[in-house]
């Protein structure tokens, strides 16, 4: 059996390696990608592998977004620090996960689980861009529609994911063409998106993009004060360290949103 390992952790594919050989030395590993754009160009080059070990968290995104690029015909075996909330969603889906750091035992049972499927699916596999898109809206909230506003963001915390609730989130925020927020308790986060992006997302009664680098919520707003050029200057909770400044042509709107 062939296997494409995609992940960006040496020491991780080394211990993956070792595991493979101690627990199923039959599996062949033909290759080995590190990010979304080696991945899709070795499945684009390669025969489809039997089964594909493969990380969520790659230097360049997320792994879902192979599947976006590229027909994945292979057995998909996730390696992941979600929690536990997100792990519920690969069993609805019927993928199957292995936790990091990935002991022995999962690596079994995965392996026995992906035997059992085979036995009882002989038939050709079937891509799995429908799964996957199951599986994000799983991610996003139980039930919930496609176009529904967001309800959590998934972000690294360490060597660890965290989903955190939309509703504790006080602003987002550009740095460095980085995208930000900040929580109620005033931890700071990296988020995969555009303030663009985040805006067509985030339901417009609970958040305000005051400027083009600056997207608030009624709680975040401490103070107001007028300000040079018909702009009105805030301060924002927590201590937001630049200008939270409302630009002149959102003042009016601003205002409305605020409860005038």
């Amino acid at each position: 059996m062939n296997v494409l390992i995609v992940e960006d952790e040496e020491l991780a594919v080394r211990k993956l390696r070792k595991l493979i050989d101690a627990v199923e030395p039959a599996l062949q590993v033909q290759g080995v990608t590190g990010s979304i754009e080696e991945s899709v160009g070795w499945l684009q080059q390669h025969p489809a592998p039997d089964l594909i070990f493969m990380d969520i968290e790659l230097a360049d995104g997320q792994s879902f977004e192979i599947f976006e690029q590229v027909e994945v015909r292979s057995r998909v075996i996730f390696t992941t620090s979600y929690d536990e909330y997100a792990l519920q969603a690969f069993r609805v889906n019927s993928i199957d996960y292995l936790l990091k750091p990935i002991q022995k035992e999962d690596l079994q049972r995965s392996l026995k689980k992906l035997r059992d499927l085979t036995a009882q699916e002989p038939a050709p596999i079937q891509p799995l861009t429908l799964s996957i898109e199951k599986l994000l809206r799983e991610l996003q909230g139980p039930g919930a529609p496609a176009n529904e506003y967001r309800k959590r963001f998934l972000v690294k915390q360490g060597q660890k994911l965290l989903s955190v609730e939309t509703g504790e989130i006080l602003y987002f925020y550009t740095d460095e063409r980085f995208s930000f927020f900040k929580t109620r308790s005033g931890q700071r986060f990296l988020v995969d998106y555009t303030l663009d992006e985040l805006a067509d997302s985030l339901d417009p009664a609970s958040f305000f993009r005051v400027n083009r680098g600056l997207i608030i919520t009624h709680q975040a707003v401490e103070q107001i004060q007028p300000y040079f050029g018909n702009r009105l200057a805030l301060t924002l909770k927590p201590v937001f360290d630049k200008e939270a400044l409302v630009s002149r042509e959102k003042v009016s709107d601003f205002k409305v949103w605020m409860g005038k």
